[in-house]
Formats: structure tokens, C-alpha cells, sequence
């Protein structure tokens, strides 16, 4: 293979492109923006599918060391009213098809499986052109540049690689939610720690949700969500942490107390995370030298498939490269083709979800969707 890859973003999709080229022989560099890896906090939780996360990394070869990293008993789930009342209560009886791992040690195995600098840190893109005849010059934040015969977007929501292929943007879906953290819950904060349970915890009414995750070292993570418009948010002060915490609790005022405390007990600054999302149908026409994966290609609101797309889409795409290396079009096209019919399949599903969460009949649409035997994430 004479191309050398070009992938924009150390995220879990890039370093999965990265870690299936490398298997295959292929080289890669991968820029990424952050200083280094631990410059920022790697999210939380995530369930990795064996449909599409864990055939990822089944073709990086890491599967031994992904089970490494498996919390036991986090696949349990619970939906809770308002008052605290257990509604629905799933144990983890080890049978499930979607262990829970943290995104951090997961992205870290990754990374750890990769050449020593196959990724360049600090590395910001600030735009990206095409020079004809399949190559594109990448300019970064500090006006270095690179040229490249072989482009992979995987730079997230806010793509600088996707105007190349695309004028979709991300729109804001109606709903963000707020993290908050609780640790060392089960002898700090125990009555919200039972309340959440061994895994997941659902809370919801009608355009509202208090949703948490146990993670590792009894911490709590929590995701308050409300659909609101984005002015609503935007009038909440985020600096003043005990203001805005006092203002997104207010709209659980009544709710059981072991349920707000996981608001009002947060040892973090409150953050808001807006859900954005571009069309279900997103695709493009082929462009020589340059294609996309992960949220890049296809963002959708949180419904715990995003991080498994975009590993399988780096999967797929590492091993279509493989198969044609005399042919990179070839291989992009291949891949596209099943990109977009898989992508939008999920993202109408996701949507789905979100509607059953926060509807009129939340929390009881969301019971109905496990009683019903189908998959709620």
C-alpha cells in the first residue's frame, strides 16, 4: 500500500481506524487537537454491543483486553416515578449482550495498541481544502499544514473534514441534559446510591428525566435532562455553579429527595450538554480521497450507539482500505454503501427512544419498550 492515511481525531472510531489499518500492515497518522491524552475527561460509561462495538474490536484485536476492562453488574437496569417508586427492575445476570466499560480506559487500550507517534497531539484543525486529484491539504491552528492522498474525518460533531462532502450541519433536537457526579456514593450519598442501583437508573416524566449510571469506585454519574429550547439554557449563569444547580433542580421540585439530591449534591460544576443532530438520512455523493466516520458522518441524540457506530465504522472502513489497496475508491465506495443504510437504521431508532423517554406517557412508554423484549439503547 503506498497511501499513507490521514485521520483527523483521536477519538474511539479514529483510534479503531487506526488500530485495523495497523493489523493489516497499513500506515496511519491520526491528529488530534487535545494537548494529550489525558488533557480532558474522557466521558463516562459506555455498553459495548456485541452487534457492533465488540465486532470492532474483535478486527483490532483487542477483545482479551476489552473483558479486562468489563464492570460487572452495570448492565442492570431500573426505571423509577418520580416519588421513587421501583417500576421496572432488570438485574445483570451476566447474560446480556452489552457490558459496560469507561470510555477512558477503553479509548486507553486503543491507543496503547497503536505505534509510539501514530497520534499527533495538539494538532487543531482550522480547515481543511482540496487541491484536485484526490488530495487535501489540512492547515492546523498554529499554520502547519499537511498533504494527503487519503482523508478520514473522524473530528466529531463539529467536522472540519465534512464540508468537503457534505453543507449538512448539526441542528439542536429539542432537549440537553446536565451532568452532575456523585463519589464514594455508597457510604457518602447512600439513599441515592440505592436508589440508582447496580447500573442504570431512569427517572423520567413527561419532557424530564433524572437518568444515572453507576461507574466505577461508587461514583454516580448523572445526566438531568430537560427539553427545553436553547434560550432557556442560555438564561442559566453555568459559572455560578450553585445558582445553576438551584435553577435545573427547581424543575424536579417535588420529586422523591434521594432523586434530586443527585443534583443538588453534585461534587462537580454542573455542565450542559446540548443534543445535537444531524439529518437521519445524511449521506453524500463519493468525493476522491475523502470520507467520514462516527459523528463526523452521522450525529444523533445520545442512544448509547454512538461510540459503537463509530468504532464499527472505523472497523469497516480500516478493513475496506485493506482490501483494496491499489483501489482506495473502490474501497471508500464499499464502505459508504453500507454506511449510510446502517447509520440511519440506528439514528431512526435512537430518535425513537428519546420520543418513549421524555413523552406524555414517560415514565411508562419506556417500561413498555422492555416489556415488549425490545432492546431500550
Amino acid at each position: 500500500m503506498r497511501t499513507h492515511v490521514t485521520i483527523i481525531g483521536a477519538g474511539l472510531g479514529g483510534l479503531t481506524l487506526a488500530r485495523v489499518l495497523h493489523v493489516h500492515g497499513i500506515p496511519a497518522t491520526v491528529y488530534e487537537a487535545d494537548s494529550s491524552p489525558m488533557a480532558r475527561a474522557q466521558g463516562g460509561m459506555l455498553d459495548i454491543h456485541d452487534y457492533n462495538g465488540q465486532l470492532a474490536l474483535d478486527a483490532a484485536g483487542l477483545m482479551d483486553e476489552f473483558r479486562g476492562l468489563i464492570l460487572e453488574g452495570r448492565q442492570a437496569i431500573r426505571i423509577l416515578g418520580r416519588d421513587g417508586a421501583v417500576l421496572f427492575d432488570q438485574p445483570d445476570d451476566g447474560t446480556g449482550g452489552r457490558p459496560e466499560v469507561q470510555r477512558g480506559e477503553l479509548r486507553r487500550i486503543l491507543l496503547e495498541s497503536l505505534p509510539a507517534g501514530t497520534v499527533r497531539w495538539g494538532h487543531k484543525v482550522s480547515g481543511v481544502r482540496s487541491l484536485g486529484g484526490g488530495r487535501h491539504e489540512v492547515t492546523f491552528a498554529d499554520g502547519g499544514t499537511v498533504v494527503t492522498g487519503l482523508l478520514v474525518g473522524a473530528d466529531g460533531a463539529w467536522s472540519r473534514v465534512r464540508p468537503l462532502l457534505s453543507d449538512a450541519t448539526p441542528e439542536y433536537a429539542g432537549t440537553s441534559s446536565v451532568e452532575t457526579y456523585l463519589f464514594d456514593a455508597d457510604t457518602r450519598h447512600p439513599a441515592s446510591a440505592k436508589a440508582v442501583g447496580g447500573g442504570s437508573m431512569f427517572a423520567l416524566a413527561p419532557g424530564k428525566g433524572i437518568l444515572a449510571h453507576r461507574e466505577s469506585g461508587g461514583t454516580l454519574h448523572t445526566y438531568v435532562a430537560l427539553s427545553r429550547p436553547q434560550d432557556w439554557f442560555a438564561a442559566i449563569d453555568f459559572t455560578d455553579s450553585a445558582a445553576a444547580t438551584a435553577r435545573i433542580a427547581r424543575e424536579f421540585d417535588g420529586w422523591a429527595p434521594e432523586l434530586t439530591a443527585l443534583i443538588t449534591d453534585g461534587e462537580t460544576a454542573p455542565v450542559p450538554r446540548p443534543y445535537n443532530a444531524l439529518p437521519v438520512e445524511h449521506r453524500w455523493e463519493r468525493v476522491p480521497g475523502v470520507t467520514l466516520l462516527g459523528d463526523a458522518a452521522h450525529l444523533a441524540i445520545p442512544n448509547g450507539e454512538g461510540a459503537n457506530l463509530a468504532m464499527l465504522d472505523g472497523a469497516e472502513l480500516g478493513k475496506a482500505i485493506a482490501a483494496h489497496p491499489d483501489d482506495i475508491e473502490t474501497g471508500f465506495a464499499e464502505y459508504e454503501k453500507a454506511l449510510f443504510p446502517r447509520s440511519a437504521e440506528v439514528v431512526a431508532e435512537g430518535n425513537l427512544l428519546q420520543q418513549r423517554l421524555f413523552d406524555d406517557n414517560a415514565p411508562h412508554s419506556l417500561i413498555d419498550m422492555f416489556t415488549e423484549h425490545e432492546q431500550p439503547r
